[in-house]
This record gives C-alpha cells, sequence and structure tokens, in this order.
C-alpha cells in the first residue's frame, strides 16, 4: 500500500497559476506507484470530470476537492483594502461533501467573486457536511495566526473548524517547500495539534509535475500578472519545491511526523465518490391534459409542417415519421419538447433567434417546431448527422439568441423547470502556438520585434 498520498494538488484549471496538465499529473503518479491522488484547484471544479477519468483509466482512485479562498463577514461587501482571504483545502468524502463542493464552487464564483471567487464563513458552515477539511497552506487562516504569533487566536480558529467540519474531518496541514517560515510554522502546527488532539496531515502544495518546471510554472505566473519573470514586484514561488513529490522525498521531509503521513492514507481510505456518466437527467416537460409527449410531439410537428409546407406531402409524411420514431426510441422527446417551448418564447417576446448551426439543421422535426430556420428537404440534408440510432448520443442543438435578450429565456427556463435544473456552461480558449510564443516572450522581456519575428516564422495550420 502506498504510504502517502497528495491531498494538495492545483492542475492547469488553477487557471495561470496551476502547470500541472492533468494527463501528465495522473501518468507520474502512477509511475510513483501511487494509489490515490487528489485535485484541490483553486476556487473550481473545472478539472474534476477530466481528472476523474483520467484517475480511473490509471487505476488511482481520483479523490475530488477545491482549496477555497474564506472570508470573514458578508460575501457582497466589496472593500478594495479587505483583510486577504484565508485559503482551506476541503475534499469530498461521499456524494454529499460533492455535493457541497458544488454548492461552494457555485457562491463563490457568482455571489463572492469579487476580484477572486469566495466564500464566507457562513456558506462554508452551511455546506460542511461529508467534506474533510485541512488547514490550508502558509495562507490557511490557523497559519496565518500562528505565523503572527497569536496562538490563541489560532486555537480558537483551529477549533471553529473542527465543531463545523466534525471531529474527524479536520486536519491541519504541514508543508515544506524549503522555506523557513514553514519551518517555523510546522514546529507550532505540531503544537498545537498536541493541545488539541487535532490530527496532522503531510502534503505538497504541488503546481507543476516535475521539479525541472519550476521556471515554466514562474513564467506563467509572471503571464498572469502580465509582468516579466525579472520584475522584483511581482508574485512568485521562491522554491522549486512544488511539484509531485515521490512518497520517499515525502517520508524525508516529515520524518518528524510519521502521524501526518499515515493520516494523507487515512483520508484517501475514506473518500470513496462515485460518478457515473451515461445517463440522461433531463426534466420531463409539462404536458396537457391526456397527452403523452410522444404524441403531443408529432401533433406539434404535423401542425408545423402543415405551416411551413401549406400540406403534409408524403415525401414530408415519410421523413417526419422516420425521424420521429428514432427520436421515441432514442427518449429524447422531452428534449426536443423543451427546446421547442423555449423557442416558442423567444418568438412570442420578440427576441432575436439564430437559423440553426451545425447537424440539426438536417432534422425536419427542429423546422417544423421552428427550432432552426433551415429547410432539410430543399437542401437535402441528413437528419443521421444529428441523431443517429446506432451511436446513441444526446442531441446537441446550437441555438443563438440575442446577446442582449438571452438572460430572458435562460431566467423563463429555470423558473419553469426550477433553478437546480438548470445549468450554464463554460467553454475554455486555449492558446495557439502564436499567441503561447507572444505571451511567453513578453514574459522573458524580449523585445517585441524579436517574438514578432519568431510568431510569424509559425505556420497557422490547425492544431499547430
Amino acid at each position: 500500500m502506498t504510504s502517502f498520498v497528495h491531498l494538495h494538488v492545483h492542475t492547469e484549471y488553477s487557471l495561470l497559476d496551476g502547470a500541472a496538465r492533468i494527463e501528465a499529473l495522473v501518468a507520474r503518479a502512477q509511475e510513483l506507484g501511487m494509489s490515490a491522488l487528489a485535485i484541490t484547484d483553486h476556487a473550481n471544479l473545472y478539472g474534476a470530470v477530466p481528472f476523474y477519468k483520467a484517475c480511473r483509466a490509471a487505476q488511482i482512485k481520483p479523490i475530488i476537492g477545491m482549496e477555497l479562498y474564506v472570508i470573514e463577514g458578508n460575501l457582497q461587501d466589496r472593500v478594495r483594502n479587505a483583510p486577504a482571504p484565508h485559503h482551506l483545502v476541503v475534499l469530498a468524502e461521499n456524494e454529499t461533501g460533492y455535493r457541497n463542493l458544488l454548492k461552494l464552487a457555485t457562491v463563490a464564483n457568482t455571489e463572492g467573486n469579487y476580484i477572486i471567487p469566495r466564500v464566507n464563513k457562513e456558506v462554508l458552515a452551511r455546506h460542511a457536511e461529508g467534506l474533510i477539511a485541512l488547514s490550508g497552506c502558509q495562507h490557511g487562516e490557523v497559519a496565518q495566526l500562528l505565523l503572527a504569533g497569536e496562538a490563541q487566536a489560532a486555537l480558537e480558529a483551529a477549533l471553529w473548524h473542527r465543531r463545523v467540519f466534525g471531529e474527524a474531518n479536520y486536519f491541519l496541514e504541514l508543508a515544506d517547500h524549503g522555506l523557513e517560515s514553514e519551518r517555523r510554522l510546522n514546529a507550532r502546527l505540531v503544537k498545537l495539534s498536541q493541545e488539541t488532539g487535532i490530527p496532522l496531515v503531510a502534503t505538497n502544495n504541488v503546481h507543476y509535475v516535475m521539479q525541472n518546471e519550476h521556471r515554466q510554472h514562474d513564467i506563467l505566473l509572471a503571464i498572469k500578472e502580465g509582468k516579466t519573470i525579472e520584475e522584483e514586484n511581482r508574485f512568485r514561488y521562491e522554491t522549486d519545491q512544488y511539484y509531485l513529490k515521490s512518497g520517499e522525498e515525502m517520508a524525508a521531509a516529515f520524518s518528524y511526523a510519521p502521524e501526518a503521513l499515515a493520516n494523507t492514507v487515512r483520508i484517501a481510505d475514506r473518500c470513496s465518490l462515485e460518478l457515473s456518466f451515461g445517463a440522461h437527467i433531463l426534466p420531463e416537460f409539462p404536458l396537457p391534459a391526456g397527452q403523452d409527449s410522444a404524441q403531443y410531439l408529432r401533433s406539434l410537428c404535423e401542425q408545423g409542417c402543415r405551416e411551413r409546407y401549406g400540406e403534409m406531402t408524403p415525401q414530408i409524411r415519410e421523413r417526419l415519421d422516420h425521424e420521429l420514431s428514432i427520436i421515441t426510441g432514442t427518449g429524447f422527446t422531452d428534449y426536443f419538447l423543451i427546446v421547442w417551448d423555449f423557442m416558442r418564447y423567444a418568438h412570442q417576446h420578440g427576441i432575436p433567434t439564430g437559423p440553426g448551426r451545425g447537424s440539426a439543421a438536417g432534422s425536419l422535426v427542429a423546422y417544423a417546431l421552428k427550432i432552426t430556420n433551415v429547410d432539410p428537404l430543399r437542401f437535402n440534408l441528413l437528419f443521421e448527422r444529428f441523431l443517429n440510432p446506432e451511436r446513441v448520443t444526446m442531441p446537441d442543438i446550437d441555438i443563438d439568441f440575442s446577446v442582449e435578450r438571452r438572460d430572458e429565456v435562460i431566467h423563463y427556463v429555470a423558473k419553469k423547470y426550477g433553478h437546480d435544473r438548470v445549468a450554464q456552461i463554460i467553454t475554455f480558449g486555449t492558446m495557439a502556438a502564436r499567441a503561447a510564443v507572444r505571451d511567453v516572450g513578453r514574459a522573458l522581456g524580449l523585445s517585441l520585434g524579436l517574438i514578432d519575428r519568431v510568431a510569424k516564422m509559425i505556420p497557422q495550420s490547425p492544431g499547430m
């Protein structure tokens, strides 16, 4: 059994701060013979699913977590020179904990987002069930108080966290990246643990995979701040120790605290989260009395075809029957009714919509329901590109709404089906080679002329 598990790990989804790509991170953990690994990006769960899948593929137990920014006081306060938020690492022990992680991430990035995503102690206490908490790095509340010599306040803060998370669910976090301040802090954390009985846990604050990637990570930090790596007044990590260390390296660093190493394995053993993928969890469309969804969809489509074409020809009937049989057979009738419903709302309220994009334009059902505005029969478009019974995947209808009024449609859908059943998604843009070279060149302080010449030497072909 692995004698150490990394529980404080940042991936590329700690944007412009984490330089550990998930695939490389998991591959290295596998190479080191690690049986489990955590992900704890800054106030987000963007990487949770790809991390979970990568770990499962490598037969490593995934532990889903997050490093929170916690403030005192009201989340609505917008004070420029307020005290810096404290860091706190939270890990999902079970499904309840995972749901609370999702809630904390949502609150942090919506209600609490001011300069950085934040939660306060009230929100934290409300969503603590099913979570295991680590006191955090030097920027944790307990750590900050101990470094400031405020031992009593640190004791009270530690006891508050233990009360909130539970007797067995709060740990004092030891870390050693070669900093003198950490060594002073660790001695005080050990003493606090002895006084309170709060157990210790050893971590390494991973921000890149291999030790020799320290310079790349430093460049990333400079890009984040729009500065060069030579500038003195910028944020930087003072040593090259923030990498995925082996169990042996961690054992050597914390030889004085074997219990803190053993607790990493105990925590990993307790964390048991199973995520399921591929299940369709659509809400049901509220139907008129006496109708089932297949009947109702067919009646709407027949009415729509008569409006579009003036009559129902044998060709239209054959195509409609074919599409409806596939839609019904794959279980997506409610999906089409839901999309028809909010498109109808947009049209009734004068909200401009696009004509339809992608494979959905090949659907007569979508055309009849006025979801799209492209006639698939006229242009001889294939329905099977959109929905194929041989390879059942969720239909994806790309719809454009007026940017000025799209919020009205989102509000309508959330009100009708419940705010807990509607979510917005994020798309990450990645830099092409030329843009990456330009950013790195600026961070290195190279001349703009040289950067431009080098960038223009890179072909602009796709995937470059």
